[in-house]
C-alpha cells in the first residue's frame, strides 16, 4: 500500500507498507551539520574522508533516518501521528546524491490504543542493500 494523501481516514492494517524514494545533497548534509553541531570532517571534508575506509564523505546516520519522521508525520500514517520511539541500526554508509528507498511495514496494531509497531528500513536503490534498519512505535487515532 502506498498512500499519497495525508488526510485519509482509511484504517491501516498489519503488513500495510509505504515506500518513498529520496536522496540528500551535500548542501543538506552541511545544513544538518550546522543545526546539530556535528561537524565531523567525515561528513564535510572530501580530503579527510578520502583517508578513511569510506574514501568519500558519508551522511550523518540520523540525517538518513530522519526520513522516517517525514513519512510518519505527513504520509504514513500521516497527519496527527505521534512518533513514540524508534530503534535504528546503521548497517552501511549513506552518500549524497544517491537514491534510497524508505520502506515502512506495519508489523503490529493495537486498535484500542491506536498504536502500531512499524518496521523501518532504508535501502540503497542501486545495490538493494539495507543501510538502516529498525522499528518504530506510532500512534494515530484516525488511521490505526
Amino acid at each position: 500500500m502506498n498512500t499519497d494523501t495525508t488526510t485519509s481516514t482509511e484504517k491501516l492494517n498489519e503488513q500495510d507498507e509505504y515506500r518513498l524514494t529520496f536522496s540528500y545533497s551535500q548542501e543538506q548534509v552541511n545544513r544538518f551539520a550546522e543545526v546539530t553541531g556535528d561537524n565531523n570532517p567525515l561528513h564535510l571534508d572530501e580530503e579527510y574522508a578520502a583517508t578513511t575506509m569510506f574514501k568519500r564523505p558519508i551522511m550523518h546516520g540520523f540525517l538518513g533516518g530522519s526520513v522516517f519522521s517525514k513519512i510518519f508525520g505527513t504520509l504514513f500514517p500521516g497527519e496527527g501521528t505521534i512518533y513514540m520511539n524508534q530503534t535504528m541500526n546503521f548497517m552501511r554508509p549513506m552518500f549524497v546524491d544517491t537514491e534510497y528507498e524508505a520502506v515502512m511495514t506495519i508489523t503490529e496494531i493495537n486498535r484500542e490504543k491506536n498504536r502500531a509497531k512499524v518496521q523501518t528500513q532504508v535501502i540503497d536503490k542501486s545495490t538493494g542493500k539495507v543501510t538502516i534498519s529498525g522499528e518504530a512505535t506510532v500512534i494515530n487515532p484516525n488511521r490505526l
